[in-house]
């Protein structure tokens, strides 16, 4: 197993230095006849969004044609998030109201399922619309394995994540709900992913033909699922990571992320059922109690956290008569 994981890393890790050159890219998306899609996920991002769009249209759109659609995928933002966009000129969906006859669920994850029926392209690129410190590495640096290698049909990014309390910013610490909950249980219950650095980076992407047959985690639990499931399909070699640099972003209060380490058991749970085929963890509890300090006494509330997922996109008959109905019928005819 190690020499396998060794082998792994050696070969598909790579860095987003490797791709810098753009136009070398775009020749490569020509030449195999390819589209790529970046979609981006937002909720209340009216600080950053305005110019992580720009930054991205800017130079992989306008300069250098890689993108062939950017289009947010916004949760119901009560901010300006979505005035941003559309006066940048850009498509914006509410995922609640998207597909509206399967309901909406609150999550990161129903966002990106949705994605895939409002865009387009052959490749579907994602990353948060909260970084601040966007450069289009974030972008291009995740479709260039892609587009080297035919084989590799899921790229996650990496980076170094510093943690940022108040006014002042350690170089390292942030990224804590990846070491002390994802890679732990990927190591024990996955250890062929064991050399996947930053399995819950919000940057990565992959084919749709790929991520269509994939089910999706509608909550925090999503980037783990859609690992997990990229490499029991189609196998670790399909799979690649790429060093984004640095990465800076607004972090999130302990409480939120003891939420999301609940959310993200709960994936890992859900996967082992599916391996072996068998409720295994039924009865487990999905409630927590998060433990609460104010006017200097302890209290416990409840929360009810319960991580659901959505089918393959590709089961729904209005995505395949959007995207599958007129070849069927030209190879049909």
């Amino acid at each position: 197993m190690s020499i396998l994981v060794d082998k792994w890393f050696a070969e598909n890790t790579f860095h987003a230095s490797e791709f810098d050159h753009i136009a070398d890219l775009v020749r490569l998306k020509e030449e195999q006849g390819l589209t790529i899609s970046l979609a981006l996920p937002a909720l209340n991002e009216e600080e950053t969004v305005g110019n992580v769009i720009g930054t991205i249209r800017k130079s992989l759109v306008e300069k250098y044609p890689l993108l062939d659609e950017i289009v947010l995928m916004d949760s119901n933002s009560t901010d300006r998030t979505r005035e941003i966009a559309e006066s940048l000129g850009i498509p914006v969906y509410i995922h609640q109201q998207v597909l509206p006859q399967y309901g909406a669920r609150e999550g990161k994850g129903e966002a990106l399922w949705k994605s895939l029926y409002v865009t387009s392209s052959d490749i579907i690129i994602w990353i948060d619309s909260d970084i601040v410190n966007i450069h289009p590495r974030f972008v291009y640096g995740v479709v260039g394995p892609l587009l080297l290698n035919k084989n590799i049909h899921f790229v996650k990014g990496f980076y170094q994540r510093p943690l940022k309390t108040g006014r002042r910013v350690q170089s390292t610490g942030g990224g804590r709900v990846t070491e002390l909950t994802a890679r732990p249980l990927l190591n024990l219950f996955y250890p062929e992913l064991s050399g996947v650095i930053q399995p819950l980076s919000g940057e990565y992407g992959g084919r749709r033909k790929v991520l269509e047959t994939l089910t999706f985690f509608t909550g925090y639990g999503v980037e783990t699922g859609l690992l997990i499931d990229v490499f029991e399909k189609f196998g670790l070699s399909a799979i690649a990571q790429v060093d984004l640099l640095e990465r800076i972003h607004h972090n999130q209060s302990l409480t939120a992320l003891s939420k999301m380490s609940f959310v993200i058991i709960q994936a890992v749970l859900k996967k082992l059922e599916e391996r072996f085929k068998q409720p295994l963890f039924e009865d487990i509890n999905r409630s927590m109690k998060i433990v609460q300090y104010e006017g200097g006494n302890y209290y416990l509330e409840v929360k009810e956290i319960i991580e659901q997922d959505r089918p393959p996109m590709i089961t729904l008959p209005e995505y395949r008569a959007k995207f599958y109905l007129n070849k069927e019928t030209e190879i049909t005819g």
